[in-house]
């Protein structure tokens, strides 16, 4: 009997950590961005002598679409980056640009991810697009039911991927409008694959009002 209780009591126990494990009581909570936190971050390009610009630059005049990237070489991020690409030409009808940030440049990573992602690249070395309070998933991630759910469909999908580079602190898509229309859309990763809906990301860009220059204001 002995025997039995202590096996039957660590079964119980493995139950409820699984269990506790597939809720969402123990992930951190996202804390919203604010328009300024987001206009003063410090982005570079990924050119041979990079250019140091501040974010806002990306969606003063027109708006903007921006994915945040959790890794490149993952093969969740890169079925995300396809949907949002196949968005590229309605965004083009809009004036909406799209665009990604990358918190590494790690070998050839960023050029492999570029024919997932139909738009410009910047590296965010200070993670701050993962912010203003950054998250992660570590391990817990890979005993929930969603995240091997997205597994599945992204692997079904065709999708593939490799492990290089940083992966826990997750990622994040944005739609922006142009001055201080401010941000129509935040979607922030709650586990590994949970991508934003490109529907929802397409009726935010549709709110977007373009900005006009000064000096054509009559």
């Amino acid at each position: 009997m002995g025997m039995w209780s202590i096996g039957a009591g660590a079964l119980g126990a493995a139950a409820l950590a699984l269990f506790l494990a597939n809720t969402d009581m123990f992930l951190s909570k996202p804390k919203k961005a604010a328009l300024e936190y987001l206009e003063d971050i410090d982005l570079k390009t990924l050119e041979k002598e990079p250019r140091t610009f501040k974010a806002k630059e990306l969606w003063e005049k027109s708006g903007a679409v921006i994915m945040a990237v959790r890794r490149p070489g993952c093969f969740l991020c890169r079925e995300e980056a396809m949907d949002l690409s196949s968005l590229k030409p309605k965004l083009d009808d809009l004036g909406v640009p799209l665009y990604a940030v990358v918190k590494e440049k790690v070998g050839t990573e960023v050029k492999d991810f570029q024919p997932y992602f139909k738009g410009d690249i910047f590296l965010d070395e200070k993670k701050k697009f993962y912010g203003p309070q950054r998250r992660k998933m570590m391990f817990m991630g890979f005993v929930r039911l969603g995240v091997w759910y997205n597994f599945f469909r992204a692997w079904n999908g065709g999708f593939s991927g490799n492990l290089e580079g940083e992966g826990f602190i997750l990622g994040g898509v944005f739609v922006v409008g142009p001055g201080k229309q401010g941000i129509l859309l935040e979607h922030r990763e709650k586990e590994f694959g949970d991508k934003v809906n490109p529907l929802s990301v397409l009726e935010a860009a549709k709110k977007i009002k373009a900005q006009v220059p000064a000096s054509e204001k009559k």
